[in-house]
Order: structure tokens, then C-alpha cells, then sequence
């Protein structure tokens, strides 16, 4: 599909970059930026598509701007500015929607969501599931939070990176639910990174023991797609870090203290994770955690 909508994508990473790329292939006209100019120039070349050398350039030039950022601070940074350059939201004419497809915590996303109102410009969050090879392949799940009326009007561009998009409910709602699920992917991950190791002393191949799990009930999404592919053979090249897990487990718990509600398995796994990053590093690939039950 071909449209005449400029779309700014800011936040050039290993997920940026080629859910950027899909929207080039989808016949998005593009305004790029990231904080690193090389790689925005790199992937203007690359996509046809315009480097932008501020957010506010951005906002000048697209009717939607995507954010794919490390978290809620920096994207309010980028779309507000941080007191020495303007923001995108400065520069950006009325009726702009946001996009912010970054893992963000759900409370200031609601609160940037109101300011942004102020200025009659509009926000949407999107976190995407599925890691690099699915930001590739343009096969993320995209999870939605905001106007319903909203999203459906944007929903072209949203499935031209994702094959499939699930509104979760208001603004907000979409981020909450990224932190929940990822809470229960790396508590999955945890419980199978133990099992591994009890077994293992025990005698038993942790190659089989996965694909026992597999075949029962103890399989998650880790036993099925990183344990064989990245874990046993120790790549761990899944493209997503520890710290950035972590994070997102901490988001998780400040959403079930803000709840009040009782969940002592999301706290105790969040504080494991955070160990974890901080033994291993927080680049570290957060398929490493198993070298920290190791410890």
C-alpha cells in the first residue's frame, strides 16, 4: 500500500530499525531520527527516507511519529523536550497522533497522553511482542491502548510492522499489559532456567528435559523458542537485554503496588531479574539469566 502520510519514526535500535524498514517497504514516506546520527543517516539511505537532525524537525514533518524508545523518560524527553532543545510535540501541528510503540510505564503515559490533549494532539501506545526476529519479519503483536476510533484510523501502518494488533483498552492500558506479559514470559523463563539445573544434577540431558516440557504441561514460550535456539547451545543472541527485562518487571510491581494488590511472585521475580542484571550486566542478553541461577 502506498499512502501520502509522512510518518516520523523516532528510536533507531534493533527493534526500531527494521519495523522502520517495514514501513519504508509499505510505501510510508519517512522522517528519521535517533540520537546516534550515523545510524539515522545509515537507514535514511537505506529506506529512502529523510534524516531528521531534532525531534522538533520531526514534528514539523510527519502527521504521525512513532517512538521506539528505552523508556518512559526519554520519549517524554524527545516528545516535550528537555529544556535545551524543543520537543517534537513543540513543532508538531495540531491533530498530530503519537505513537509511542516504547515499553513505558502506564502511568506516564496517561499523564503525557493529558498534557499532549492540551496541545490538541493525540496518543496512542503500541508495545510490540515478539523481539527482533518478528520486528524483522513484520510479524509483531502489536498491543493497543487509547481511542478505539484512533487506532482504527492508523491501523495500515500498525500492520505493516506487526501481524496482528489487540486493543487492550484506554490510554495506557497497552503498556500495563506489556509489563504483565513480560512479567509472566521471564517468570516462565525463570522456572524453566531452575528445573534445567535441579535435572541436570540429577542426571537428566537438559536437551531432553526441554523437549519433555514441550510435550507437557510445563511448556511456555521459553522452553518452546529460546531454550533449544539460544540457551543450550549458549548464543544468547535473542536481541533482548537483560536490563531492559528488568525494567519492565519493575513496571509490573509499581503497577501492582499502585493496584494494591497482593503479588508476591511478581515482586520476588522482579528483584531476581534485577540481581541478575546487575551480576551479568545489563546488555547482557536476558537469556543469560540462566547463568545467574548458576551463581
Amino acid at each position: 500500500m502506498t499512502t501520502e502520510k509522512t510518518v516520523g519514526f523516532i528510536g533507531l535500535g534493533r527493534m526500531g530499525a527494521p519495523m522502520a524498514g517495514n514501513l519504508a517497504r509499505a510505501g510510508y514516506k519517512l522522517v528519521l531520527f535517533d540520537r546516534q546520527s550515523d545510524i539515522t543517516n545509515r537507514l535514511a539511505e537505506q529506506c529512502g527516507g529523510r534524516a531528521a537532525t531534532t525531534p522538533a524537525e520531526v514534528g514539523r514533518s510527519a502527521s504521525v511519529v512513532i517512538t521506539m524508545l528505552p523508556d518512559s523518560t526519554a520519549v517524554r524527553q524527545v516528545v516535550l523536550g528537555d529544556g535545551r532543545e524543543w520537543g517534537i510535540a513543540d513543532a508538531a501541528p495540531v491533530g498530530t497522533i503519537f505513537v509511542d510503540m516504547s515499553s513505558s510505564a502506564p502511568a506516564d503515559t496517561r499523564g503525557l497522553a493529558g498534557e499532549l490533549q492540551q496541545r490538541s494532539l493525540s496518543l496512542i501506545d503500541a508495545p510490540v511482542s515478539g523481539g527482533v526476529a518478528k520486528a524483522v519479519s513484520g510479524t509483531l503483536t502489536i498491543i493497543t491502548g487509547g481511542e478505539p476510533a484512533l487506532i482504527e484510523s492508523i491501523s495500515p501502518l500498525l500492520l505493516a510492522m506487526g501481524s496482528s494488533c489487540i486493543h487492550a483498552g484506554p490510554i495506557g492500558a497497552a503498556h500495563a499489559m506489556k509489563a504483565l506479559n513480560n512479567y509472566v514470559s521471564a517468570a516462565g523463563l525463570a522456572a524453566a532456567s531452575e528445573a534445567l539445573r535441579i535435572g541436570s544434577t540429577f542426571g537428566i540431558d537438559p536437551a531432553v528435559m526441554v523437549d519433555i516440557f514441550n510435550a507437557s504441561t510445563g511448556r511456555n514460550n521459553s522452553t518452546e523458542n529460546k531454550f533449544h535456539q539460544f540457551i543450550l547451545p549458549q548464543t544468547f543472541a535473542s536481541g533482548f537485554s537483560l536490563g531492559l527485562m528488568a525494567k519492565d518487571l519493575d513496571l509490573a510491581r509499581d503497577l501492582a503496588d499502585t493496584s494494591g494488590e497482593f503479588a508476591p511472585l511478581l515482586k520476588r521475580c522482579a528483584e531476581l531479574w534485577r540481581q541478575a542484571a546487575e551480576a551479568l550486566g545489563p546488555d547482557a542478553d536476558h537469556t543469560e539469566f540462566i547463568r545467574f541461577t548458576r551463581n
